[in-house]
C-alpha cells in the first residue's frame, strides 16, 4: 500500500483558503496526482486543504472524505519563551526544545511538563488512533510498531492536509518523536510525501519514507516553491519570516 500526503497550497489564513499562487500550485499538484491509480481521497475539514483538493478532484472527476483528524494539529501551550500568549504545542525556538532529552524520545517527547499542560498527548493519540482505523479498513493491522497484513494490496491512498499533522502521520507510522520531524523537515505548500509499505516476511509491514515534501511538479512547471513554510534564511533577512 502505498500514502501520499499533500500539503496544502499556499495558504490565506485570513479567510482559510489559498492566495492566488496557491491555487496555481493547486493545479499542478492535481496535474501529478491525476497520473496515479488513487483508491480512496481524504481531505482536511479546513478549507486550505480542501481547496487544494478540489483541483485533483474535479480534475479526476472524484470526491474525498472529510477526516476531521486531518485538520492541523493546533493543541497549545504557554511556549517558554512567550509569556503573554499561548502557541501551537510544535513551533518551539531551537535553543528551548533541543535543550530537552525527552524531545529526542518517541515515547517521552509529551512528557514535558508544558506539553502535558497543553494536553497534547491526548490529541497527539487521537489522531494515530485515527490513522490506524482508517489503515484497518485497508488490510493493515497496527501490531506494536509494525502493521499485521490482513489484506496486501498495493492501493494508493491520497490525503491533502498539512504540515503539522503529516509530522503526527509520518512520527506514528515511522515510531519517532514529532519533535524531530517537525522542527527537522519543510514541506512546502502543495508539496508531496510518498510513504509505502515494505513486506519483507509475510504478514509483516512497515512503512517507509520514499520521498518527503516533494515539489518536482513545481520546477518542471517553472513554479518556484512559496517560502510559506520556512523561516528566515539568515537573520537579517527582515522581508523573511521570523516568527
Amino acid at each position: 500500500m502505498r500514502l501520499v500526503i499533500v500539503r496544502h497550497g499556499d495558504p490565506d489564513y485570513e479567510i482559510d483558503s489559498l492566495t492566488p499562487t496557491g491555487w496555481k500550485e493547486a493545479e499542478l499538484a492535481a496535474d501529478r496526482i491525476s497520473k496515479m491509480e488513487v483508491k480512496e481521497f481524504y481531505v482536511s475539514p479546513l478549507g486550505r486543504a480542501r481547496d487544494t483538493a478540489s483541483c485533483t478532484l474535479k480534475k479526476m472527476n472524484r470526491t474525498a472524505v472529510v477526516c476531521e483528524w486531518l485538520k492541523e494539529f493546533s493543541p497549545t501551550i504557554q511556549r517558554p519563551d512567550v509569556k503573554e500568549e499561548r502557541k501551537v504545542s510544535w513551533d518551539w525556538l531551537p535553543q528551548d526544545w533541543t535543550g530537552v532529552p525527552e524531545f529526542y524520545d518517541s515515547n517521552l517527547w509529551a512528557e514535558h511538563e508544558v506539553m502535558k499542560e497543553g494536553h497534547v498527548r491526548e490529541e497527539y493519540d487521537k489522531v494515530c488512533r485515527s490513522l490506524d482505523e482508517l489503515l484497518a479498513l485497508h488490510g493493515y493491522q497496527r501490531e506494536g510498531n509494525y502493521y499485521r497484513v490482513m489484506q496486501p494490496n498495493t492501493d494508493t491512498l491520497v490525503f491533502f492536509c498539512h504540515f503539522g499533522v503529516e509530522c503526527v502521520l509520518l512520527s506514528h507510522l515511522l515510531h519517532v518523536s514529532p519533535m524531530i520531524l517537525w522542527h527537522g523537515l519543510c514541506a512546502a505548500p502543495a508539496s508531496v510525501t510518498t510513504v509505502y509499505t515494505e513486506e519483507r516476511r509475510e504478514g509483516i509491514a512497515s512503512f517507509r519514507i520514499q520521498a518527503f515534501g516533494d515539489i518536482s511538479h513545481l520546477y518542471a512547471a517553472g513554479e518556484e516553491p512559496s517560502f510559506s513554510a520556512r523561516f528566515c534564511e539568515c537573520y537579517r533577512n527582515a522581508d523573511e519570516r521570523h516568527d
